[in-house]
């Protein structure tokens, strides 16, 4: 493989060790602590508890510095080759917990990450933040740009939907994805990981959310639907057409969703069904009532059900995408593979910590207020740099001594700005690595995607050697 140049101000990564693992910053309210791979019951592990590791006697040698360099050079691609300039950017200001560059303040440390999600008042409609772009493109009432009531509702309705018992019924889906798309590896055939990752997450994304679409359809449009809007919101001048292709791109993956389906309404549904996630009478049941139930009171309820499931398959599908593939291939490249059979949860918290699939959070200040040394005006942007408040790009992921909890969770966000998926993700990818690891798969080819919103592979192919 062709070295990779280092970008500006990206030093070699720090083994792990304790004197280069982030501070503690706490526990996050609202951060859901992760479930364990290996439970099959609707227990979660208790808040703060620290991912399971090896027993005694049972841990895996420690991965050797030239296997987590070359997992780092491989990794690095995905920034390096789609937002080159972004990425050097950030790595030259790093070193400052929060730079200020005219009205935009870089975020970097961990303490001002959760700060500017917890106590710096955030306008959730803002032109270039998540909302802004959700709302805009889908005109509806969303989780994004949600504020007070309004928002705290749909938090307590995807709550319910995204609970141990929640989550618990959407497992079957996803397992049945992974035996069937992991089968060739049995028999010596390599796979396309992104693919089956798009799958997989397809298939959990329609059984949340009510419908029968197919589920590779479905995650096509939520990822073209994505990269349309990311690319209409980059920095810099207007790029023509842009606009009217994320408007096209977010009707067509509306259009899906609001397709006649199979989907149990609230009143019906069976406890016991993977679909029925959202059958509480909750704000975010609307998102598979608009498409099965009786017609919605007034217009305005269904295009809002209908955009709030958009935005969820958008967050659902292109988070699983992202993350999955990159971190089978640390998996492959740094041999960790025997940790996602002793250690799944650690392995599966530190891997999410070093991909950081969301690498930066875009937001506006709606107040003043301050981070760090540096004063925050209202208006004011804040690119709260998740990759950094993790020490992502510094510290390799041990799952024999994972960073605490309220650390590695921060890849998540903090407090009512908290990912309320987490607990979903987490254990996806707990379980498509254990089902992976028993090949001990090798990365035989790798190809990054440019233009999807997240950074990510458009291709990995992984060959299994035993």
């Amino acid at each position: 493989m062709t070295p990779i140049p280092q970008p500006p101000g990206e030093p070699a990564a720090a083994p792990p060790s304790a004197t280069s693992t982030p501070p503690s910053l706490g526990p996050s309210a609202g951060v859901s602590p992760p479930l364990s791979s290996a439970d099959t019951s609707s227990s979660l592990s208790s808040a703060g508890a620290s991912p399971s590791l090896p027993s005694a006697g049972a841990s895996p040698s420690r991965p050797s510095s030239a296997g987590m360099r070359r997992a780092r050079r491989r990794d690095r691609q995905v920034y390096l080759s789609s937002h080159p300039l972004l990425f050097a950017l950030l790595a030259a200001t790093r070193r400052t917990p929060v730079r200020k560059l005219g009205s935009t303040l870089l975020v970097h440390s961990p303490e001002a990450f959760r700060d500017g999600l917890t106590r710096i008042p955030l306008d959730r409609t803002a032109a270039g933040t998540t909302g802004g772009a959700a709302g805009d493109l889908t005109g509806g009432e969303l989780l994004f740009n949600q504020d007070g009531a309004d928002h705290r509702g749909s938090r307590r309705g995807l709550a319910d939907a995204l609970s141990a018992e929640g989550v618990q019924r959407l497992r079957p889906i996803w397992t049945e994805v992974l035996d069937r798309r992991l089968a060739p590896l049995a028999e010596g055939t390599p796979i396309d990981l992104v693919d089956v990752t798009a799958e997989m997450a397809g298939a959990t994304a329609a059984a949340l959310l009510g419908t029968d679409v197919d589920p590779r359809a479905l995650a096509a449009a939520a990822r073209s639907a994505a990269a349309a809007a990311a690319r209409e919101h980059l920095p810099g001048p207007p790029r023509p057409g842009a606009r009217r292709a994320a408007r096209t791109a977010t009707a067509h993956l509306t259009d899906l969703l609001t397709q006649p389906s199979t989907c149990p309404t609230p009143a019906s549904a069976s406890t016991d069904s993977p679909t029925s996630a959202f059958a509480s009478p909750s704000a975010t049941a609307s998102a598979c009532a608009s498409a099965s139930a009786p017609a919605p009171a007034s217009a305005s309820a269904s295009a809002d059900g209908s955009a709030l499931a958009a935005m969820l398959a958008v967050a659902a599908v292109n988070t699983t995408v992202a993350a999955l593939p990159r971190a089978a291939a640390w998996c492959a490249d740094a041999d960790l593979w025997a940790y996602a059979e002793s250690a799944p949860d650690a392995l599966t918290s530190e891997l999410l910590r070093v991909t950081a699939p969301t690498p930066l959070l875009p937001r506006v200040a709606a107040a003043p207020g301050t981070l760090g040394s540096c004063p925050v005006d209202a208006g004011d942007r804040l690119i709260l740099v998740a990759r950094h408040a993790v020490d992502a790009h510094r510290t390799d992921p041990c799952p024999a001594a994972p960073a605490p909890p309220q650390v590695a969770q921060l890849v998540f966000g903090a407090g009512s700005h908290a990912c309320p998926g987490a607990r979903l993700a987490r254990l996806q990818i707990a379980d498509a690595l254990q089902a992976l690891a028993r090949h001990r798969p090798r990365v035989t080819a790798a190809r990054v995607d440019r233009r999807s919103a997240l950074p990510g592979w458009s291709r990995l192919i992984l060959a299994p050697t035993r």
